[in-house]
């Protein structure tokens, strides 16, 4: 049997078209608004062309015995050629060996008679993760396997101007990207925060003063904006978000660490600077950490100017002192991330540009 290789959207929108579905089908990846999306199109394109679908569609949790999966799975259809089977949220790591031997030999045995569609719109599997991996290869063999990357960029900033001319609203790449760098490059948070914006403007332009006031800001961004703070000498302001972010219940640890990577930004771009390299060769240095992402760079470009290099190094020594303090004290987290901002205030007031 001949393994098929993993299909990627554009080929799973071309295969769905073409309307020849059968057999295995395990929908995942990082992106699960389109992982939702898609097997929803699935199961429609499906179930549309089947006859009695209250008797030959069957739902699933991840969670449910596989005895009763595979049984609905071999069951004939009720007076129909084909039956659909879907099953959302599947956990291999978490089962016991039985049962993945039994998810194995089932995703190796889907009658012709069946479309079987397993799709992880909540949960996405890790990529080392034993079992997960042991099923997609045994899938690999007798079904089609899809995954969803995250769309980035252009690509996403185009969708966002798609969405907003479905409402009957306009929106500009450059205030797409805005809505990116505020709101992240989740599709579903995106798109919840269009519906949001068009239901205030009700239709004409979205004004990037709209979309700053509305756009909820993730932790990410508003510690960046704190970072900026922190360098602009915003001091009111910069104890503001921190009392905002603690409002919101947000961990000091990830709120200490996203800190931390804004001034790491600042500092690969002043030694990027100083080097004469451009900031661009940052991204391609660290793609994991940039790709998607390349505003944080810009923004540590912005911010980088008003401090000098010395500076710099005694704010990463500060926040590194910090960490250790949340690690191991039991002093107040909260206390402790006030005294740090002090600190920070006083060496960002203080020293010239190098």
């Amino acid at each position: 049997m001949v393994i098929l290789p993993e299909m990627k959207e554009a080929d799973f929108r071309k295969h769905l078209e073409s309307g020849a579905l059968s057999g295995l089908y395990i929908l995942y990846g990082e992106e699960k608004y389109l992982v939702r999306r898609y097997a929803h199109k699935l199961i429609r394109k499906v179930t549309a062309e089947i006859p009695l679908p209250e008797f030959n569609f069957q739902r699933f949790d991840g969670a449910d015995s596989v005895d009763d999966i595979a049984a609905a799975v071999e069951a004939l259809p009720f007076m129909a050629e084909r039956k659909c089977v879907a099953v959302s949220d599947l956990a291999p790591d978490g089962m016991r060996a039985a049962e993945n031997t039994k998810w194995q030999e089932l995703a190796a045995s889907v009658p012709e008679t069946t479309v079987l569609v397993v799709y992880q719109p909540n949960i996405v599997p890790e990529k080392k993760a034993p079992k997960w991996n042991a099923l997609l290869k045994k899938a690999g063999k007798y079904g089609r396997l899809v995954c969803f990357e995250r769309r980035e960029g252009p690509e996403l900033e185009k969708w966002l101007c798609n969405e907003a001319a479905k409402r009957h609203c306009e929106l500009s790449r450059r205030d797409a990207r805005r809505i990116m760098e505020l709101g992240g490059n989740d599709m579903q948070t995106l798109k919840n925060e269009m519906e949001k914006l068009c239901a205030f403007v009700g239709e004409g332009e979205i004004a990037e003063t709209v979309i700053d006031s509305m756009v909820s800001r993730r932790t990410e961004t508003t510690v960046f904006i704190l970072s900026r703070a922190l360098v602009s000498g915003e001091y009111s302001r910069a104890y503001s978000l921190l009392d905002q972010m603690f409002y919101q219940n947000e961990e000091p640890t990830s709120i200490l660490a996203t800190l931390s990577s804004a001034f790491i930004d600042m500092y690969r771009v002043r030694a990027a600077m100083q080097s004469g390299v451009p900031t661009a060769s940052i991204a391609t240095t660290f793609p994991g950490e940039y790709k998607g992402k390349e505003f944080r760079l810009r923004n540590a470009e912005r911010n980088v100017k008003r401090l000098s290099t010395e500076q710099l190094r005694r704010i990463l020594e500060e926040l590194l002192q910090t960490d250790l303090a949340l690690k191991s004290l039991k002093t107040s987290k909260r206390v402790l991330l006030e005294e740090m901002i002090a600190r920070i205030m006083v060496i960002t007031a203080k020293g010239s540009q190098n």
